[in-house]
């Protein structure tokens, strides 16, 4: 009788304790651990292989006779280096978002499932200015996906999470908060515009991961290339930024550069008192050019930009910067000021037109340019120039335009295209046998607007 005692004890002792776990884990099971089992199927592990050019040691006959005794000579070859990176799905056909310099130059790419396949990924499109890529993979049934959120409602503070899968099977998880949006920093000698800033730590084999708010959507993709995530400072491309880029890569494979057809400069408190403006904040537009979007949807020289796309514009720098987040054919809202009211309209950005490259090139350059034999020269350079100033000539040929190569009259516009809203171009020139480093500044007095 006391052994049935003692069982039954043990019975409900055991009922009780499992219970009571149950009970934890139902407590413990907040938001984060909840977003983390929703969303870590989608999560993917890339890795790249490169190929470069690599000098290595190779022993010396004498070495190999007397064990390392003689000298040491170099040959050149091929070395592959591994790279790795996550990634996120957000198409059941196989759509994945990554950063770009995750597979920038990589040779061959694979992609680890969550459940333990890997597979072949082919490069979509690749936006470097915005550090985006977009990869494909093939399979035979729908894969699990993250949904694309919005971030033009991001609020400070609010948590975030941020998974990684830099490992293949394993993921890692950080949460913190949005710390700030629209954030501009400098990295890998380009500046980054417009990104979020987060306190969770985005470490380099996490890059390309997701950042999600709450509900499990994805705010933003989670990039390290500012100081490999050090510091406590995370940034993440934007949802609305990743959306609009991405379907512009899947469509065309690149980013056509946009065109507004409007100028705007700094509002200075002087101007904006004449103006009957009493805020703090707005760019002022000093040039629109006939036929373009912006005089299509009713901007006028003197008005005042107060929004872009829901939210405030501070200056004429963040003007620029939020415009060249839309591609051609992606329409943003304008709030306008004009004479003591507001008004709202809409601007869809077109394509550059193309005869405008030739005379940005001179006008804002003073440079002409052509083909010779397999190589792109200078055929012309305006007279007062910056160009001329400098002492560049006819004849002298043109190999980078803000570090990208450029051997065709058509891979210089479009370097000239993506370089024009910045206020200098840096250019490597070779005359002879000698390479310069030369940069020029964009001359902004000839009325020609962007």
């Amino acid at each position: 009788m006391k052994g049935g005692v003692m069982r039954w004890a043990t019975v409900l002792v055991a009922l009780v304790a499992t219970g009571s776990a149950s009970a934890d884990l139902a407590r413990r099971r907040d938001a984060v651990v909840e977003v983390v089992q929703k969303v870590s199927p989608a999560v993917v592990y890339i890795g790249t292989e490169q190929e470069v050019e690599a000098r290595f040691r190779r022993r010396s006959p004498l070495e190999e006779f007397f064990g390392g005794f003689g000298g040491e000579r170099g040959e050149r070859g091929r070395q592959r280096i591994q790279g790795l990176g996550s990634g996120v799905i957000i198409d059941p056909t196989g759509i994945i978002v990554t950063n770009d310099h995750v597979i920038r130059g990589a040779s061959t790419i694979h992609v680890v499932l969550a459940d333990g396949r890997s597979l072949d990924a082919e490069v979509i499109g690749s936006d470097a200015n915005n550090d985006l890529a977009v990869l494909k993979v093939t399979t035979k049934e729908p894969l699990p996906i993250a949904k694309l959120g919005i971030s033009s409602d991001l609020m400070i503070g609010e948590t975030v999470v941020a998974i990684g899968s830099p490992f293949g099977l394993s993921k890692t998880v950080t949460a913190g908060v949005v710390s700030a949006t629209g954030r501009t920093f400098r990295a890998d000698n380009r500046v980054y515009n417009d990104f979020v800033q987060t306190d969770a730590a985005i470490n380099p084999g996490n890059s390309g991961g997701p950042l999600l708010n709450v509900d499990g959507e994805i705010i933003g993709i989670n990039t390290a290339i500012f100081g490999g995530g050090a510091q406590g400072i995370g940034f993440a491309i934007p949802a609305d930024k990743v959306r609009r880029i991405v379907d512009e890569l899947t469509r065309f494979g690149k980013l056509r550069p946009a065109w507004v057809g409007m100028d705007a400069v700094d509002l200075t408190p002087r101007a904006a008192r004449q103006l009957g403006w009493d805020r703090s904040y707005g760019a002022l537009v000093t040039a629109v050019e006939d036929g373009s979007p912006a005089a299509q949807a009713g901007v006028r020289r003197g008005d005042i930009v107060a929004e872009l796309g829901g939210s405030r514009i501070q200056d004429a720098e963040d003007f620029d910067t939020r415009v060249r987040g839309y591609p051609a054919r992606s329409a943003f809202a304008l709030v306008l000021f004009r004479e003591g009211a507001s008004r709202t309209v809409q601007v869809t950005p077109s394509e550059f037109p193309g005869r405008m490259v030739e005379s940005l090139a001179w006008d804002r350059l003073g440079l002409r340019v052509k083909e010779n034999r397999g190589v792109l020269t200078l055929s012309g350079v305006r007279g007062g120039s910056a160009a001329a100033e400098v002492g560049l000539e006819p004849g002298d040929v043109i190999l980078r335009v803000n570090n990208q190569p450029v051997t065709t009259a058509d891979a210089f516009k479009e370097a000239l295209l993506t370089a024009r809203r910045g206020r200098s171009v840096l250019l490597l020139v070779r005359r002879g046998r000698y390479g310069y480093h030369i940069t020029l500044p964009f001359e902004q007095d000839t009325g020609q607007s962007l």
